[in-house]
């Protein structure tokens, strides 16, 4: 629980979807099946897509 007064730093859409995007695409080239590959890549696809929204 947060202490009053106390500041807590949050990270921004932007920074965390590009974070969310980098990790996704290095999980999809991990895959070991198309399957699993194609999941990652759909998640890849729905954080570009919230990223360009955002701008960035």
């Amino acid at each position: 629980m947060d202490e009053p007064g106390r500041a807590v730093a949050l990270e921004s859409d932007l920074r965390y979807y590009a974070r969310r995007l980098s990790m996704e695409r290095a999980a999809a080239e991990r895959a070991v099946t198309a399957e699993a590959r194609e999941r990652r890549m759909r998640l890849v696809e729905s954080y570009q897509r919230k990223l360009a929204a955002l701008g960035g």
